[in-house]
């Protein structure tokens, strides 16, 4: 069984509790993300949404460029990126020189969203992004393995299209999320593994399977967002609830918005802070209890990457202080 890998999504949020100037927070983050690969861990993950009103991430690749530049070993990427909303030569393109800037370390997360009004701001049609994806992952494919791309799809349309500057890898990793069969149809044909919850690795397994695909050959990666190592478990939830709170109430506002999405989750739902602690949603481990975790959770599926998340406004001595926690006593169980 493959090692298990262990890194953190930033989403930069600047919430109006803990507001600084974007600069010091950018800049702050860049230093966390050095020192977590100084301490051990394997990745540093950027999200994509729009329209939120306190500072999440809108330009990935942006900070990816800058995580690049920062780092020597951990694997980078998006976490993900909205992969409709992108115009599949200049995606390509801009991967391409990532990959090279990184050394070859950079898997892409991609995935069709689910705010319908980050499509009404770009211009598309929410109703169209599945077919939309499906056509942007055929083209992007094409250029990553050299080709010329005459294309004309309902979506997009390419004359000679090409990449004169691929990295040396050429085909970037590709990891896709979804849930429902047709989506993880999309992942088996294009990706080159699958993001989201460990639940649906038997119908990712299907899918491999009917796409002639070896499952052994499969990678997973999730993310456990909610998810704390912390000797202390009472005094870690009083510290860390409001910074997770603020996630939480911020996606049940979008689901309050975008309601014909469908999306049924309990840890969605607006909540007060007391609440929230009682709710189960944050999940705040000691080191044992997270080795566990971790080995029932690759009983369950090949997983080899788990992703958690540095809280909006929390200090980055304080993450840093849980960082190390997990770095010293849970990291070295999966080497």
């Amino acid at each position: 069984m493959r090692e298990l890998g262990f890194g953190y999504l930033y989403d930069m949020r600047n919430p109006a509790p803990w507001h600084r100037p974007p600069e010091a927070l950018h800049a702050e983050v860049l230093d966390v993300i050095a020192e977590t690969e100084a301490l051990g861990f394997d990745g540093a993950w950027v999200p994509e949404h729009h329209l939120a009103e306190d500072g999440y991430m809108t330009s990935p690749m942006v900070l990816l460029a800058a995580i690049a530049a920062r780092t020597k070993r951990m694997a980078l990427g998006s976490g993900i990126a909205l992969a409709p909303l992108y115009e599949p030569l200049r995606f390509a393109e801009d991967c391409a020189v990532l990959d090279a800037l990184s050394g070859g370390r950079l898997r892409m997360g991609l995935a069709i969203g689910y705010r319908a009004r980050e499509y009404a701001a770009h211009g598309l049609d929410f109703r169209q992004r599945g077919a939309r994806f499906d056509e942007f992952l055929q083209v992007v494919r094409r250029l990553w393995a050299g080709e010329t791309v005459d294309f004309a799809g309902a979506h997009f349309r390419l004359d000679g299209a090409r990449i004169a500057a691929l990295s040396s890898r050429g085909q970037v990793p590709l990891y896709i999320g979804g849930f429902a069969p047709r989506a993880m149809e999309r992942v088996a044909r294009y990706g080159d593994g699958y993001f989201g919850n460990a639940e649906v690795w038997p119908l990712y397994r299907q899918k491999l399977e009917e796409q002639g695909k070896d499952p052994a050959e499969a990678h997973v990666w999730v993310q456990e967002l909610t998810l704390v190592v912390a000797h202390d478990k009472t005094a870690a939830m009083e510290e860390l609830a409001p910074h997770f709170l603020h996630v939480t109430n911020s996606y049940a506002a979008w689901m309050a918005e975008d309601s014909a999405v469908g999306i049924d989750d309990p840890a969605m739902k607006a909540m007060d802070l007391e609440s929230f602690k009682a709710s189960g949603a944050l999940r705040i481990l000691t080191p044992t209890e997270a080795i566990d975790h971790f080995r029932r959770l690759r009983e369950q599926a090949p997983v080899e990457h788990v992703t958690m998340m540095m809280p909006p406004g929390l200090p980055a001595e304080r993450f840093l202080a849980y960082a190390k926690v997990f770095a010293d006593e849970v990291i070295p169980a999966f080497r």
